[in-house]
């Protein structure tokens, strides 16, 4: 059965639980995606998202909204990007320390993810108006969804991952990787460090502990758990990824360092050991037009694991370094269910890609894909999620 979800952007205490504050972000697309949240030096909280038909349609575009400093209400979406040719994608903030806000989005042909590139457009003025679209990262198939981290040192880590195919496939994710772009003039050049062994590991998210040591955490295509690495060189080499505790369900995850040292991180607690089907790829419901490339053959090697369910959104406390993870607590409960990404139907019952990050009064701000309706946002403590630990 389809739910018709309200986006009037109204943050109200949850009416199971007050100490829960949610809202649904105000658009007028029916499909709404991948969201990044950042809190600004102003007091306002800005989120941006990608919303359209479809997810690899050409009329999905970037967009944003404000809750400003003692708003009880988010702001109208304002659309952000807006190229007729490409999908515009996993948009991410960024506020430099010269206080220049950026937007970075990855642009796509149809469901092709290995032609994406990376495009930016900067604010001064904390995203009220913003500077003209440019290219950042030109080389096909470089994707983008975790924030920059900026060092003592100077230097500025983005995470992208390598959307790869054969010569005559599409794209479906069997040969993904990940490596770090790091650059010491502020965004103008980039140079690549890849991570070792990192095949199928994906959305690479790093954070910084208060020993100077750098974590990331990565989904998985192969839907088994949430992968970690580690450096200690200030991102100039990584570990090799390797398996946590925590379930993945090739799903997009995200952390970040609390001002108590603790990571706190949103995911979907689910792996494709719960999963009762599977999709043949993420974009098999969109014919682009490209009878050359076909969907590549299970081979030997391992294969991109599509329709795990999307369910539910649960966030977690780590205190030692994301090692392990023994605070849990869920935001969202429901089937997940993630077979189509149809939103002018309403058939995706999906909770995923969630943001989370910690304001200055120590709440965890979060927001994540509402059966691929809206943008939902939630706001609650620390103490709220080790309250009632699973």
């Amino acid at each position: 059965m389809s739910v018709t979800v309200i986006r009037d952007g109204i943050v109200r205490p949850d009416s199971q639980d007050p100490r829960v504050e949610t809202a649904m972000l105000p658009s007028s697309c029916p499909q709404n995606h991948a969201a990044n949240l950042l809190p600004l030096p102003d007091g306002s909280l800005m989120c941006v998202w990608f919303g359209g038909t479809q997810e690899g349609i050409a009329d999905i575009s970037v967009w944003g909204s404000r809750l400003s400093a003692g708003s009880q209400q988010w702001s109208d979406a304002e659309k952000l990007s807006c190229d007729p040719t490409r999908s515009e994608q996993n948009p991410v903030l960024f506020l430099a320390p010269d206080n220049i806000l950026w937007l970075l989005w990855t642009a796509q042909i149809s469901g092709n993810q290995d032609t994406a590139i990376v495009r930016y457009r900067q604010s001064s003025d904390y995203g009220q108006t913003w500077g003209d679209i440019a290219t950042l990262l030109d080389k096909p198939g470089t994707f983008i969804r975790q924030p920059i981290t900026v060092l003592e040192n100077g230097n500025w880590l983005l995470p992208v991952f390598y959307c790869r195919t054969n010569p005559g496939e599409k794209w479906v994710g069997n040969d993904d990787i990940s490596a770090v772009k790091i650059s010491s003039d502020q965004g103008k050049t980039w140079r690549d460090v890849e991570v070792p062994q990192s095949l199928g590991c994906v959305h690479m998210n790093i954070t910084l502990l208060a020993d100077g040591k750098l974590v990331a955490l990565f989904r998985s295509r192969w839907a088994d758990n949430i992968y970690y690495s580690q450096s200690v060189d200030n991102g100039e080499s990584w570990s090799i990824p390797e398996p946590t505790e925590l379930p993945n369900n090739n799903s997009s995850i995200q952390v970040t360092t609390l001002a108590s040292g603790e990571l706190a991180l949103v995911f979907n607690q689910m792996s494709a050991a719960g999963a009762l089907e599977r999709r043949a790829s993420l974009y098999d419901e969109i014919d682009d037009g490209d009878d050359s490339r076909k969907e590549p053959e299970a081979t030997g090697g391992r294969t991109a694991f599509w329709g795990a369910p999307r369910a539910p959104m649960t966030v977690a406390i780590s205190a030692d370094g994301g090692r392990t993870w023994p605070w849990k607590r869920n935001l969202d409960e429901g089937d997940g269910y993630c077979m189509t990404n149809n939103s002018l139907e309403k058939l995706n019952r999906e909770f995923s890609y969630p943001s989370i990050k910690q304001g200055t009064d120590g709440t965890l701000h979060i927001a994540y894909t509402y059966y691929r309706q809206a943008i939902k946002y939630v706001r609650v403590s620390p103490e709220w999620v080790k309250e009632s630990a699973q």
